[in-house]
This record gives structure tokens, C-alpha cells and sequence, in this order.
């Protein structure tokens, strides 16, 4: 889709993993010990329940909207359960909610983020992080990799917003800044970040190709895809 920016977007909101964190290189050994502790122990249960919820067992790489791309612990831990896991859904929820912020002192950024949002903030545009993680979690990244001085908004499944694809994490975003919702841009690399954009009325649904999205998943649904959030501020430039 032919797209620019236009000069009314006064916001980003970016999801967290596969937009600006590594997917597969942060996510791999966290989701590999969520299965494992899933199982139980289990070995052989353990590649059982992470073929389900959408990683390769020998590649590590996760499939676009499957469960480890796009939900959140407790629909995880559902499905985990469903499909083999001894663990009760409440306990296991609360055990994958605390590999997941243990987790996170691993991340991967994608690129040099500290840079990139020192560039938006330079343009005018503050930065939010709208995720499926827990908040714990993703507070927890932003500060093992430096990033609070431009994060003035962080919103998880548990923030009282609403999951992804539901709207209210961007209309919250848009409430904290005092912006309206066809002011932000949300920036993801999965359809339940891009379908929030629609749903909240956003002024911009950006899609990255550096997660578990693809050109052919995210399309329909983009205004326009991008290779990475690296090059947003080429984007931004035609604003």
C-alpha cells in the first residue's frame, strides 16, 4: 500500500517483542522453560506443547499469530493445559507471568533504541509500549536496556486496559497524553496489534517484518509495512 504518514500523528505506540525486541533470540529460551515448566518436566510433553503454542522445537523459531506470537500468559497457559499440561490454569499463568519478567533481563533489541527514540522525541513524538506480556515484564525490559527516559506509557494484558486485539490500550495511550486515538500510530509486527489499531480508531497501523509477522500476514491490515522500526524515522520524514 502507497502511504505517508500524515502531519496529524502526534504519538507512538510500539508493541514490545518482534517490534523492538529480537523475537526469536530473546524468546526461544524463555518460551522453551515456560513449556518445560508446563510439562512439568517432561521432555518429550515439552516439544509437544511448544509446537502447539507455535515454536519449532528444533529451530526455535515462533509462527506468526500463534500463541507465544500474540497471546498472553493466562490464554497461553489455557492452551497449554489443553493440550497436555499437568499444571492447573491459575498456577500456570502465575508461573509463566514470572518467566516471563525473569526473562526479560535477556532482551535483544532490534536496533539502537535509545537512539531511535531520542529521534522521535527530537520530532515531537512521545514514545508508549502497548504489549501482551504482563506489565511487570515489560517494565522490566525497559529497564535492563535503558529506556525509561522516553517511555512515558507502558500497558500489559494486566493493566486493566483490555488484552490485544481490544482498543483500550491505545485509547488509554491517547487518555495519558490527552491526544485523541486518530493521533497515534501504533507500530507492531503481528495482525492483533495492527487489528487494535483498527479497532481504536488510530490514525496509523504500521507493520514491522522483523517479528513473527510477514508482508502476506500483515498486509491487510497495515497502512504500511516496514522492515524494522529502524527505519521509522525514514517514515517519519514525509510527515
Amino acid at each position: 500500500m502507497t502511504w505517508k504518514m500524515n502531519g496529524a500523528i502526534k504519538a507512538i505506540l510500539f508493541d514490545k517483542d518482534g517490534t523492538l525486541i529480537d523475537f526469536d533470540r530473546t524468546w526461544s529460551v524463555i518460551n522453551r522453560k515456560a513449556a518445560s515448566i508446563a510439562a512439568a518436566g517432561d521432555a518429550l510433553l515439552t516439544d509437544i506443547l511448544l509446537d502447539a503454542c507455535g515454536m519449532d522445537p528444533l529451530t526455535g523459531k515462533t509462527r506468526a499469530d500463534s500463541m507465544f506470537a500474540a497471546a498472553n500468559a493466562g490464554e497461553i497457559a489455557r492452551h497449554m493445559v489443553a493440550h497436555g499440561s499437568p499444571v492447573e490454569h491459575e498456577e500456570l499463568s502465575r508461573l509463566l507471568d514470572q518467566a516471563f519478567v525473569d526473562g526479560a533481563d535477556a532482551a535483544v533489541p532490534i536496533c539502537d533504541l535509545d537512539h531511535l527514540m531520542g529521534t522521535l522525541a527530537k520530532a515531537g513524538l512521545p514514545v508508549g509500549i502497548a504489549s501482551s506480556d504482563g506489565e511487570a515484564s515489560i517494565r522490566r525490559t525497559v529497564e535492563v536496556l535503558g529506556l525509561a527516559r522516553h517511555v512515558s506509557f507502558i500497558a500489559g494484558y494486566d493493566s486493566g486496559h483490555g488484552p490485544k486485539p481490544e482498543p483500550g490500550m491505545i485509547h488509554a495511550y491517547a487518555a495519558h497524553l490527552g491526544l485523541s486515538a486518530s493521533q497515534i500510530a501504533m507500530v507492531g509486527d503481528n495482525r492483533h496489534d495492527l487489528a487494535m489499531a483498527r479497532a481504536a480508531g488510530a490514525g496509523a497501523a504500521i507493520g514491522v517484518l522483523s517479528g513473527t509477522g510477514t508482508h502476506q500476514s500483515l498486509a491487510d491490515l497495515a497502512d504500511t509495512c516496514i522492515a524494522s522500526v529502524a527505519d521509522l524515522p525514514g517514515l517519519l520524514a514525509g510527515r
